[in-house]
């Protein structure tokens, strides 16, 4: 059965900001997915583009993403077009956290 773009988002909640503690799909830092047969293209962004683990994080979610049955290979492109705003989060969240 082939990755959907739901598997690969769940396989993302796994993947936390080491900072806010909070996963990439809860910050709103996963701006895109495409599944294509078994390959999957992540697009993500990071709370600051001076986070001193962004190259650990972008690995993180490549490993969580091959982690999904139906994936064989996976490519995460880090981006800060458009940057990420605090307004990105669930405002539930962002309630919780102060924001």
């Amino acid at each position: 059965m082939p990755a959907t773009e739901k598997d690969v988002m769940d396989a993302l909640k796994t993947v936390k900001d080491p900072e806010l503690n909070l996963n990439l799909v809860v910050l709103g830092l996963v701006y895109d997915v495409e599944v294509q047969d078994t390959h999957v293209h992540a697009r993500i962004s990071l709370t600051s583009p001076m986070c001193p683990v962004a190259e650990q994080i972008v690995h993180m979610a490549e490993d969580a993403i091959r982690g999904v049955d139906g994936v064989e290979s996976a490519k995460v492109q880090l981006t800060f077009d458009p940057p990420w705003t605090p307004e990105r989060i669930s405002p539930l969240i962002r309630s919780s956290l102060g924001l």
